[in-house]
């Protein structure tokens, strides 16, 4: 069946308040968060293919994005790059659409119409994309995450900050305008992305897949295993045995961490600042009582 410049398998599934998670490739996903979460979600919810890009030749340079070569059952196969969507059923009351996004090299404004009458005619309710950026923060410390929900902070989800920067003004992916225009038409557009160390670049971030999983199980309770993983806590031990040679690294580890320290003692102050605000008066009873708890004869007795 064909959905403007997707082609969507047959018969479509009966998706409830449909939530996609998506990556961008290669913008904004340092470590390959974004995508290796994805693909972590997809292997344990047993995703199936939903559909893809009919011509991804329209949109993608295949000499930048190179197709894969793979046998499978003896036989040779290629792998051509495209937009993929799969889709897996939830285990509360929304299913998830998984969407692995490319950045276009060619037709931007049509890629993005393919994608925004897609996610329409799929009738999501979300749009979460997910990703990673460098910043200077320390691998010593637990990642950060920095999360928006329509364009607002994202407030009251374990793990997730609502984003410390300036208002960023620069280059930025054409592919942003695809929150836009889904926001426009009613649909949630919610951002997650982890901050990762700067001076620490791997193709694979592991620790930060699993930061990316905690706050994704967090919003949606998906069962602690998906985030568990070993390999996070190897990797980022290695840079540790590894500074401990160079003393430049660690002393530039060493300030960050205090700057990381310093921040979060203050956002721990200013929340406590503001839950007191937001404390009701007690009763003028209460008051009195609680008065002759603290008052002279206590103390004496004490």
């Amino acid at each position: 069946m064909r959905v403007g410049e997707f082609e969507i398998q047959e018969p479509l599934p009966e998706l409830r308040s449909p939530h996609i998670i998506a990556s961008l490739t290669p913008w904004i996903d340092a470590g390959s968060v974004g995508s290796l979460s994805i693909e972590r979600l997809e292997r344990y919810m047993r995703a199936r293919d939903l559909g893809s890009l009919a011509k991804p030749g329209h949109f993608f340079d295949f000499t930048r994005y190179r197709p894969v070569v793979y046998f499978e059952d003896g036989k040779r196969k290629m792998r051509v790059p495209n937009a993929d969507l799969r889709w897996a059923t939830g285990l509360g009351s929304h299913d998830f659409i998984f969407l692995h996004m490319l950045e276009p090299h060619s037709n931007a404004e049509e890629y993005i119409e393919a994608l925004v009458e897609v996610i329409s005619y799929l009738n999501v309710d979300r749009f979460c994309r997910i990703g990673a950026m460098y910043d200077a923060v320390p691998h010593t410390r637990p990642l950060l995450v920095m999360g928006t929900l329509n364009g607002e902070p994202l407030q009251n989800v374990e793990g997730v900050e609502g984003n410390r920067r300036r208002p960023y003004q620069g280059p930025t992916s054409i592919m942003n305008m695809v929150g836009d225009r889904i926001s426009a038409s009613g649909v949630d557009n919610m951002m997650l992305m982890c901050r990762l160390p700067h001076y620490v670049e791997l193709e694979a971030d592991f620790a930060g897949r699993s930061k990316m999983l905690q706050v994704l199980s967090t919003l949606y309770g998906f069962p602690a295993e998906y985030a568990a993983s070993q390999r996070d806590t190897q990797q980022y031990a290695r840079v540790t045995s590894e500074m401990q040679r160079n003393a430049q690294v660690k002393s530039l580890v060493e300030r960050l961490e205090s700057d990381y320290d310093a921040r979060r003692g203050r956002r721990q102050q200013e929340r406590q600042s503001e839950e007191k605000k937001e404390l009701p008066p007690l009763p003028p009873s209460v008051e009195e009582f609680l008065g002759k708890l603290t008052g002279p004869g206590e103390e004496e007795s004490s």
